[in-house]
């Protein structure tokens, strides 16, 4: 038997399809766009998601797996994306993605007329990321194409229910609406009513790691699944990456270097704060407080999508430039910050460029500028209490770059552990694996069937220059800070 795990990321859908064992049989990825704009749109279609996961469907079936053989399927996706559907279920509008920045006059609205309930309620304060604003924004915005509402889904769910007509989500996704109740896991209805909602269009909550349901005729058509295939309700891309990745156990700690960069530890508490993203954990006894650098490998795919180059020949071209970008520095605010700054308006920077400086130069310090954001989070989540450790599961794609893993651990100073394999499509089929009995908990399928191939240890000497080199990362976002203030 197989399990299937499907996730959409900020600019592709991963696939991989696990053996009953554990091992990895086969993996597919299908890219889709985001539309940006000056205006700080940033927009994602529905339907590209589906014809993503169908392509990659279709890529692994036809390896020669038989469908009959795929016991269950799980998707994931990246949180706060809500999908408006229309009466008959039709698609009104794009999605908003967690980068756009159009809400920010809602998210001014909330902090001024609603900022303590909301904080009591979901434990962070109104910013753009979060589909509350961005619903009110789209309400204020497209009044016509706002009253056809009738339900509301999220991207992961919406994929879902065009695979098992269920409307459901997980307390995981509805955490990230800013709409849910936290502590009670429930809809709000004082949040709802912000955004011009009522609980009758939201879906029920589920166990991201319960069985709904098994895959619709009209879907095993239109993908070559079986119907006897059962679906997970599943859950957020980040969610499944801590799981993934090894973040299992009480102090286990994550630093993701993907779309975003996070830096998550599993506790058996949350840490409400205005800088602190706080979710639960799969396993419901525990949470997985952390911060957000909302530029992490987004930076590094603008400048490859700007001046040209692969990842790795840009990573390559990067090697033989020394600690320290000769000067330069990169502020990777591209669309704002997060964690420490919670500020949508404040915008990216090189900084110190000379004649001397090759485009080489530039991708070194852009590794830098965003390994030192993560210094940023880590100092600042400790200085709020939490136990972090001096290791870490390292994860993303920006993980698969040596250089960019030393700059991390230099900076950090702390170890990373790497994995054989440890993205969100891994933990949707472990998730799927023990719905299905498996294995008897999540902690045993991670133990079972994580490898660790690798480890990175930090050099001392880089690291005192790197914290040097971080007082000057400080000054030049204190003055990006200080401009864009009244923005």
């Amino acid at each position: 038997m197989y399990f299937l795990g499907i996730d959409f990321g900020g600019g592709s859908s991963k696939a991989t399809l696990l053996g009953e064992n554990g091992e990895l049989v086969f993996t597919a990825n299908s890219e889709y766009p985001t539309t940006y704009d000056e205006s700080g749109l940033a927009t994602q279609k529905p339907d590209d998601w589906l014809k993503a996961a169908l392509n990659n469907i279709k890529s692994i079936l036809s390896r020669g797996i038989d469908p009959e053989e795929i016991e269950a399927v799980c998707f994931s996706a990246a949180t706060h994306t809500a999908v408006l559907l229309g009466e008959g279920d039709e698609v009104l509008c794009d999605s908003i993605y967690w980068t756009d920045t159009r809400s920010k006059k809602e998210k001014e609205w909330l902090l001024a007329h609603r900022k303590d309930y909301i904080f009591e309620k979901c434990k962070h304060l109104p910013d753009t990321i979060w589909t509350l604003p961005e619903l009110m924004y789209l309400r204020n915005s497209e009044p016509d194409v706002y009253s056809k509402i009738k339900r509301i889904l999220f991207a992961k769910d919406y994929i879902r229910y065009r695979f098992c007509p269920v409307f459901v989500t997980d307390y995981i996704e509805a955490e990230g609406s800013m709409l849910f109740d936290f502590d009670e896991r429930k809809w709000d209805e004082n949040l709802l009513s912000l955004a011009g909602l009522s609980i009758e269009q939201m879906p029920s909550i589920e166990n991201p790691v319960s069985i709904i349901g098994s895959v619709s005729e009209e879907a095993s058509r239109m993908s070559g699944l079986s119907t006897k295939t059962k679906v997970l309700c599943g859950s957020t891309d980040t969610a499944m990456e801590v799981l993934a990745s090894g973040g299992a156990k009480k102090g286990d700690m994550t630093i993701k270097l993907a779309t975003a960069g996070r830096i998550c530890l599993v506790a058996d508490q949350a840490f409400p704060d205005k800088n602190i993203i706080n979710y639960s954990h799969l396993d419901p006894r525990y949470f997985y407080p952390g911060s957000g650098t909302k530029s992490c490998a987004a930076s590094l795919r603008w400048f490859r999508d700007t001046f040209g180059g692969s990842f790795e020949e840009l990573a390559t071209s990067a090697e033989p430039i020394p600690l320290g970008s000769e000067g330069l520095i990169f502020a990777p605010y591209l669309m704002g910050e997060l964690t420490p700054h919670a500020n949508p308006a404040i915008r990216g920077a090189f900084f110190g460029i000379s004649s001397l400086h090759s485009k080489a130069h530039f991708v070194r310090a852009l590794l830098e500028g965003v390994a030192m954001s993560l210094l940023d989070c880590y100092k600042y989540l400790e200085s709020k209490g939490l136990p972090l450790a001096k290791e870490a599961f390292v994860l993303g794609g920006g993980a698969k770059s040596p250089l960019w893993r030393q700059i991390v651990s230099d900076a950090l100073g702390i170890r990373l552990l790497v994995s054989e394999i440890n993205d969100s499509s891994f933990g949707d089929c472990l998730c799927a694996m023990t719905a299905c009995g498996r294995f008897g908990s999540l902690s045993e399928a991670i133990g079972k069937t994580q490898k660790i191939i690798g480890a990175v240890e930090p050099n001392e000497e880089n690291h005192k220059r790197y914290q040097m080199l971080f007082e000057r990362y400080k000054k030049l976002t204190e003055f990006i800070v200080s401009y864009y203030r009244n923005e």
